[in-house]
């Protein structure tokens, strides 16, 4: 334990505290010599907690150590280009340089946020088992509601990052990140980042769902303030980490690597990267104003004062409509680079799946007011929109087309390997998400499935799909390479049959209710329309997915220190990292390599990919 409270994780969290207890007295002290009102929840007022709340954000950071170099460059004293890392899991609780340390990091967070945010589901699934209020008032419904839908959002844009830190610099051949220091201070925005967002339940909470709409987002306690002031940090290092990807890739790529050689998994970084650097903004934005709106009175979206609430939404979808593509671009770029490794064959289409994420990044930016098709916007808005949001099937249909033809005649090994099952599993969820698509799309079906759980079920199919399903394929691959060890095979196989057909049940359940007409975000339903059965069911699904992810999470630290060594190319890949032993050496390749092939020619003889200096 004194090794935990002298990390740079605990001196953060106890100085965010009181951080965020000095910055809410300094205001409640200018208030009181104001003549104003000091009393609020638990003493504070709002504005009080919202400043409190930066405060704390800003020592976190201080303290933690993260920023320490950027203060000694600025005094003119020397910085080390690479910090000494402590031995064990101390190096994950502080402060490092390293992008594979910062690439775990990332991973452990996002696991950590995501079983939060499972575990909220889980109660108010509970509560919709049968009809009627079970245990939950309607507040806490919907703040446990609208709580697991953005933790589950940071956690999944956090897991994203980690698998671009820890696997962009080793695809490329680069001895790290083009900006260590930013790389670590843009994880280190995460954890105050999470904690503003949870403090939010001890606050009153909210009841707007995650998108925060105002006017109820401008009612709604202080809580939602917490939730607004969370995603705003959270945005910041997502924004940065997008930035240190491009300029890696732009720079840092191995001699030889041109874009048509570099592997796909890098292809989908950058369209993702793209995506987080220019939209980012635009959530900040449109939650900063309600910020103001609640603090200041500004009438941004108060149509009393000549503010108008659907400018909300259209700044909010700018960015959560291309947001789905950072979610699932880098879950299809590991389907496509973990596919050909598998079935023994060259990738299908190589450069029409490279340019088919373009393509989606691009078209992605086009398509935001099919979430509005009700809102009361300008009804000669949605005939374009329509037609925009349904092109997006044709760089999407690209990579399904391509995948087929990558399985058809391969070489599958049996078993079949646990990574490879996730990515088949993958791309079955994810086309349940793209077929449930279209509906959506079109104006006359979405006016009728609009806030219906057909939409809930989709939206899961397509994140699973595109994002959780591969994102475990990922870590049962490259697990080997961070630690040396493999992940039992036996429980990984458990862990997806468990999880899959669970939650295709619970989601094609959840698509068959909302035809019935079930309204999504509600706490009660009418006993009366026969919905008790299936709710039933799709809270038995959720638990199983819960007992899969406990099963993988016992075979995750059980493998750290038992698992079977791993030292060599366990999957016999062509891709660089698994050239040299495993666990990946501290400064990446202590023999640079030249690209001198294709990245994905399985199966044809005498065809190289990477030859290292020593081999000349």
């Amino acid at each position: 334990m004194k090794k935990f409270f002298s990390s740079a994780l605990a001196r953060g969290l106890i100085w965010q505290v009181v951080g965020w207890a000095l910055g809410a007295a300094f205001v409640t002290l200018i208030r009181i010599l104001m003549g104003l009102k000091p009393l609020g929840i638990f003493f504070f007022t709002e504005p009080a907690w919202v400043f409190g709340g930066l405060v704390g954000a800003i020592s976190f950071l201080a303290a933690s150590g993260v920023i320490s170099d950027w203060f000694k460059w600025a005094k003119g004293e020397e910085t080390p280009e690479h910090h000494h890392d402590p031995d064990g899991w101390e190096k994950f609780i502080n402060v490092s340089l390293d992008h594979k340390v910062i690439g775990i990091q990332y991973t452990l967070t996002a696991l950590l946020l995501l079983v939060i945010g499972g575990i909220f589901s889980l109660i108010f699934r509970t509560e919709l088992a049968s009809s009627g209020l079970q245990f939950l008032t309607l507040q806490w419904y919907n703040t446990l509601m609208s709580l697991h839908g953005m933790v589950m959002i940071i956690g999944i844009l956090l897991g994203i990052a980690g698998v671009i830190n820890y696997i962009v610099p080793l695809l490329i051949g680069a001895q790290d990140m083009a900006f260590p220091r930013l790389n670590a201070f843009s994880y280190w925005l995460a954890p105050p980042a999470a904690v503003l967002l949870l403090s939010s339940l001890a606050l009153g909470g909210f009841d707007t769902g995650w998108t925060g709409y105002p006017p109820l987002s401008a009612r709604a306690p202080v809580g939602m303030q917490m939730f607004f002031l969370g995603v705003f940090v959270a945005g910041w290092s997502s924004i940065l980490g997008a930035l240190n990807t491009i300029a890696t890739v732009a720079r840092m790529r191995a001699k030889g690597m041109t874009a048509f050689r570099m592997p796909i998994f890098v292809w989908a970084a950058i369209a993702t990267s793209i995506i987080a650097l220019t939209a980012t903004q635009l959530i900040g934005l449109s939650f900063q104003m309600v910020m103001f709106q609640r603090l200041f009175g500004m009438g941004f979206f108060d149509p009393a004062k000549g503010g108008n609430p659907i400018l909300f939404q259209h700044l909010f979808w700018f960015y959560s409509h291309p947001a789905v593509y950072v979610f699932i671009l880098p879950g299809l770029g590991v389907i496509s680079e973990l596919l050909p490794v598998f079935v023994r064959k060259p990738l299908f289409g190589y450069r029409w799946i490279a340019l088919s994420s373009l393509g989606i990044a691009l078209v992605g930016f086009l398509v935001w007011a099919h979430h509005m098709y009700t809102s009361g916007m300008n009804e000669y808005l949605s005939t374009p929109f329509m037609y925009s949001t349904l092109l997006v099937a044709v760089p999407t249909g690209v990579k399904f087309f391509s995948w087929v033809a990558t399985i058809w005649k391969g070489k599958i090994s049996s078993p079949i390997p646990t990574a490879f099952l996730f990515v088949l599993g993958g791309i079955v969820v994810f086309l349940m998400g793209g077929l449930s698509g279209p509906p959506n799309a079109t104006v006359a079906t979405d006016l009728q499935l609009q806030d219906t759980y057909w939409i809930v079920g989709h939206f899961h199919d397509t994140l699973f799909g595109g994002y959780v399903l591969p994102f475990f394929a990922a870590i049962y691959f490259w697990f080997p390479k961070a630690t040396g060890r493999r992940m039992n095979e036996t429980l990984g196989r458990i862990h997806f049959w468990l999880m899959t057909p669970s939650f295709i049940v619970l989601t094609l359940l959840m698509m068959r209710i909302g035809l019935l007409g079930m309204r999504r975000r509600i706490a009660d339903y009418d006993a009366a329309l026969g919905f008790d059965t299936y709710n039933l069911v799709m809270t038995i699904s959720a638990f199983l997915i819960a007992l899969s992810v406990l099963v993988f999470f016992i075979n995750f630290f059980r493998s750290m220190k038992k698992g079977e060594p791993a030292t060599g190319n366990v999957w016999n890949s062509r891709s660089p990292e698994w050239q040299v032993p495993s666990p990946m050496p501290a400064h990446n390749y202590d023999q640079p390599f030249e690209v001198v092939g294709e990245p994905y020619d399985y199966g044809l003889a005498d065809s190289v990919y990477v030859r290292f200096a020593k081999e000349k």
